[in-house]
């Protein structure tokens, strides 16, 4: 396939979890030679070693212009990098929007938001009844502007309705396991997810394994491998169906089972017990200190219950289990530990 007749895929969040993750599953598809794959990192090291996978790279930031040149260049944006930077996106959309006015093709932006935009404020005392579909328009289009992560989306769906992009937002839950391949193998995306190494960090620090309230509270999850293979799935239908659900339509819920905060404390809390790392196997309640210490607030004690409809619809079938869930902390806890002794 000539160059001229590739797929210019931008993509950011390259070195990062899931952006790595994704960016793996494009590299080893069979037909991978369809991309041409350019990554806005920060770090030249890790520039160059995307390079030499054949990743054409531009080494810089959010800040500028850098975004909007690149995104102009793109028939394709996967934006898996910091779902609350508006300035990023509006850059995106903004280079997008040229590209349709040079060329008259509606190009295709990808973002990752995060069912965080579901969360209440429960602070782990309760759990809730209220669950969103990702194929209910009405009830996503109620949540608040104030919701984490939204006024970012809706610039997303304002732009495709405008019409000159078409916009797919991808919400990963909790995403767990430890990811694998050539990028993480040579130091250039990291292997971790937040939510639950973070915890776990605290838990480590603090000497005793931790969680907020009385961890009541019921969030989603996703492994991080069948996460990749949504947005692939997602991209995939992108590219080959315009009437693929987009803008308005286009929310799509990475998850595949719940959890209850407390279980999943509970399990790591007696790992770090076996590792004389928690003072007992039972989890503690974090202090409101430590909350704004270690998470900035009562996060990881919301809410956030969804059901992922509509990739499900375009062929995603995730197998992963909340067993799959539990039995992942254990090496997470391990991997932890052994990096903070290489530290």
């Amino acid at each position: 396939m000539s160059a001229d007749h590739k797929i210019h895929l931008l993509i950011t969040g390259a070195t990062g979890y899931i952006g790595g993750a994704v960016l793996q599953l494009l590299l080893d598809r069979p037909d991978a030679h369809r991309f041409s794959i350019t990554a806005l990192v920060r770090d030249e090291t890790k520039a160059k070693k995307l390079a030499g996978l054949g990743i054409e790279t531009v080494v810089g930031s959010f800040a500028g212009d850098t975004l909007v040149h690149l995104a102009a260049a793109s028939h394709v944006v996967l934006h898996t990098a910091n779902a609350d930077d508006l300035h990023a996106a509006n850059s995106i959309l903004k280079g997008l929007k040229q590209r349709h006015a040079q060329t008259g093709a509606v190009p295709i932006f990808v973002h990752t938001s995060g069912t965080g935009v579901l969360t209440d404020k429960a602070a782990g005392d309760h759990d809730t009844d209220v669950i969103y579909d990702d194929a209910n328009v009405d009830q996503i289009e109620s949540l608040p502007t104030t919701q984490a992560h939204r006024n970012v989306d809706l610039q997303v769906v304002a732009a495709d309705k405008e019409g000159y992009v078409r916009t797919f937002i991808v919400l990963p839950s909790t995403i767990y396991g430890l990811a694998t391949g050539t990028l993480v193998d040579l130091g250039i995306s990291n292997p971790h997810s937040q939510q639950i190494p973070g915890a776990i960090k605290a838990s480590i620090d603090r000497g005793q394994g931790g969680m907020v309230g009385e961890g009541k509270n019921v969030w989603p999850h996703v492994h991080i491998n069948e996460q990749a293979d949504m947005f692939r799935i997602v991209l995939e239908a992108a590219l080959t169906d315009v009437n693929t659900p987009h803008g308005r339509e286009g929310f799509y819920f990475g998850e595949n089972g719940e959890y209850r905060l407390y279980d999943v404390a509970k399990t790591y809390t007696q790992v770090l017990y076996d590792l004389g790392k928690s003072k007992t196997p039972e989890p503690t309640t974090f202090t409101e200190e430590e909350t704004l210490k270690y998470f900035g607030g009562s996060y990881l004690g919301t809410n956030s219950r969804a059901r992922g409809s509509r990739a499900r619809l375009l062929g995603w079938k995730p197998v992963k289990t909340t067993d799959d869930l539990l039995a992942s902390i254990r090496p997470e806890v391990e991997a932890i530990i052994a990096q903070q002794k290489g530290d």
